[in-house]
């Protein structure tokens, strides 16, 4: 089983994604946040899949991130969530969102979310809160660099980067600009956007 596709955007459209690769033009249904995330339409880029295949169908699902299709696997794991249904809650809430709300139990906040209702709501909880596979990042983020840059480490994953090297490039940052007075200094927004801009540099080496 293939794990990701590389080769040329062809189109983007609500819920659907084309991509070429070497002639054979791929239907990718994705969540819409993928493709804010995916490179224009012309340019190469790089989608997770995992294929649902039974007896009557076959469907191909994308992801900009192994971390977004992480979490699409883990709300195929709650009783009455579909692979339809899991984009559509992708749709209307980022990972990093959702993954917070799980993990802090905010049923309410929960029930808000397009697609998903009281009853969906209460069996997410039961099902997913602690029990992520994907290891939500604000623990991840706790263990590794201190909790007060977990929307660093949430942003990098976003973005494809493999979470445990953002964790590690952003414990290891911050650790070398501790002794820097204007790093202290600045506000919280001010740390992150620095770190942030240095852990992208890192990673892309």
């Amino acid at each position: 089983m293939f794990n990701s596709l590389t080769g040329t955007i062809t189109g983007k459209y609500p819920q659907k994604l084309y991509i070429d690769t070497h002639g054979i033009e791929w239907d990718v249904t994705v969540p819409d946040s993928a493709l804010e995330k995916l490179p224009d339409v012309g340019s190469e880029g790089k989608v997770f899949v995992w294929m649902q295949h039974t007896d009557n169908l076959m469907n191909l699902y994308g992801f900009a991130s192994d971390y977004d299709r992480s979490l699409f696997f883990d709300l195929l794991k709650v009783d009455g969530i579909g692979p339809k249904g899991a984009v559509k809650i992708m749709n209307s809430i980022s990972s990093a969102q959702l993954v917070s709300i799980l993990e802090n139990g905010d049923l309410a906040l929960l029930e808000k979310v397009p697609g998903v209702g009281k009853k969906t709501a209460a069996k997410m909880l039961l099902q997913l809160k602690g029990k992520l596979t994907l290891e939500s990042t604000s623990s991840v983020s706790s263990k590794k660099s201190g909790s007060e840059y977990s929307d660093v480490i949430s942003a990098l994953t976003d973005m494809g980067y493999d979470k445990t090297k953002a964790c590690e490039a952003v414990e290891r940052i911050a650790g070398d600009l501790s002794s820097d007075s204007s790093f202290v200094q600045s506000g919280q927004s001010g740390k992150e956007d620095i770190i942030f801009r240095r852990a992208i540099i890192e990673l892309s080496n």
